[in-house]
């Protein structure tokens, strides 16, 4: 009898039933307007797969993508700002 069975894997690192800490909430958080601009521009992609894009398509596609260009560049710069400590 051939049977393939799943090797166990020892965790010694078990994060499977606990919450996230507030550090990882917050770095969900600032990273939202990223993920929402990602998906704008998905949905504005998707809508042209079916059709050749026309004016409006283009015009949207390029706006969207440049939201996702400003939310990573704002995500970046943030993220260098924070880790210096200094008040503004």
């Amino acid at each position: 009898m051939n049977s393939i069975a799943a090797p166990e894997v020892a965790d010694s690192d078990d994060t499977s039933g606990r919450e996230p800490t507030a550090a990882e909430l917050a770095a969900i958080e600032a990273e939202m307007p990223v993920i929402h601009a990602e998906v704008a521009f998905l949905d504005a992609l998707i809508t042209t797969l079916d059709r050749v894009p026309g004016e409006l398509d283009t015009r949207r596609l390029r706006r969207a993508r440049r939201r996702v260009l400003a939310a990573r560049r704002k995500l970046a710069n943030g993220c260098t700002t924070g880790m210096t400590g200094g008040a503004a």
